[in-house]
């Protein structure tokens, strides 16, 4: 199970690891590495969150994202993306853009680092809002009861995600705008930046976000009817074409698990730079890590891990709010990538170990039930 769900991961492992070798020796070799790492533990929390969604698709789809998805994943956003933010922001041709990067390292680095506040506020926006509709949600199973319970009445209110995501928003670009001014004004620009690519992502996700749910609801509206339009389909001999809207459903999940993945990316792309500024090293390390993510999340969804750890979804979900912050907050502020990747790593964790104890308890109180109907069928007897 493990090699042929993790087989192309190490595949690709091992030829990016000799390609690192080929291209920058042994220092090349151990800078992909560390990458690699980097961007597995920046990840993980993309995985628990792409499973719950990737269960819901049919085994088509689920090779679809490790195929296509694969190649939009590592050459569009650990490769391509870079480049084309270096195109838009220096105003190049993306030829230039590539000759930029393989020839004045430091130049490509300079301009990406200077699009990090729109490319933060993009990403920072879209996972906000995943993280506030998951805790405004009223959901049966809860995991931090204090804080879900009163998080999911106010739920209730229409918008609020929307309404909560653009305030901090408001604040962020405002406190960006106060703190540039206080340094000379000289990149007071920026602010009206950071409002306009947050806008954006806010948009995106209403758009792909509100797609995907409107065809998933019809979807489980289409499924109750299926059996009945199969009946019907046999009776009068014409195609059944029930299935149709599930192809849209799972086509849009599957864009929604794309534009998911690129805003869980942009910090690996950024905090590569901390590391190195080769686009050649960056895209291997960075491509080797979402490979694993990628099987990562297919093994979650064949394992049924998320129905065995209830928790991990909602200790993934803290973990996208607490990261979408860390965006935000780098837009003005350096947050060392450790630290990024260390607290949803803990955030995780707690949520797996709090899965654990709860099926303890289900098991213990299980077995305390079994007893006694033992011990009944032995006194009536």
């Amino acid at each position: 199970m493990v090699l042929k769900t993790f087989g192309w991961s190490f595949a690709v492992t091992a030829l990016g690891l000799v390609a690192a070798v080929l291209y920058g020796g042994w220092t090349g070799f151990g800078i992909v590495a560390i990458l690699s790492i980097l961007e597995i533990s920046l990840s993980f929390d993309n995985a628990v969150v792409n499973a719950g969604i990737l269960k819901k698709m049919n085994a088509f789809w689920q090779k679809i994202f490790l195929t296509v998805g694969v190649l939009i994943a590592v050459f569009g956003m650990r490769l391509v993306f870079p480049v084309v933010i270096v195109a838009i922001s220096a105003k190049l041709g993306p030829i230039e853009a590539v000759k930029l990067a393989m020839t004045d390292k430091d130049m490509y680095k300079q301009l990406v680092t200077d699009a990090h506040p729109s490319i933060a506020a993009f990403g920072g926006m879209f996972l906000i809002m995943i993280f506030l509709d998951f805790v405004f949600e009223d959901r049966d199973i809860k995991w931090l009861a204090w804080l879900e319970r009163p998080l999911a009445k106010l739920g209730k209110v229409d918008m609020l995600s929307v309404c909560i995501a653009l305030i901090i928003l408001l604040v962020t670009a405002m406190t960006f705008a106060v703190n540039a001014h206080q340094h000379g004004g000289a990149h007071v620009n920026k602010a009206e930046t950071v409002l306009i690519s947050g806008i954006a992502g806010l948009i995106t996700y209403l758009i792909v976000g509100g797609l995907s749910g409107h065809f998933e609801n019809k979807l489980e509206e289409d499924e109750e009817r299926e059996h009945e339009a199969e009946e019907e389909a046999k009776r009068t001999g014409r195609k059944n074409t029930g299935m149709q809207m599930a192809g849209k459903a799972a086509f849009f999940m599957f864009l929604y698990l794309e534009v998911l993945d690129a805003s869980f990316s942009f910090d690996g792309v950024i905090g590569a730079f901390a590391i190195t500024n080769d686009i050649v090293l960056m895209a291997l390390g960075l491509g080797i890590g979402a490979m694993y993510v990628r099987s990562l999340t297919v093994y979650l969804v064949r394992q049924g891990t998320l129905d065995d750890y209830v928790y991990l979804e909602h200790g993934a979900h803290y973990a996208i709010g607490a990261l979408a912050v860390i965006l935000l907050v780098t837009i003005q502020y350096e947050i060392h990538e450790v630290i990024t990747g260390m607290v949803g790593v803990l955030l995780i964790a707690a949520s797996f170990w709090s899965s654990v104890r709860r099926n303890k308890r289900i098991a213990t109180a299980e077995g305390a039930v079994d007893s006694k109907k033992q011990d009944g069928v032995s006194s009536g007897v």
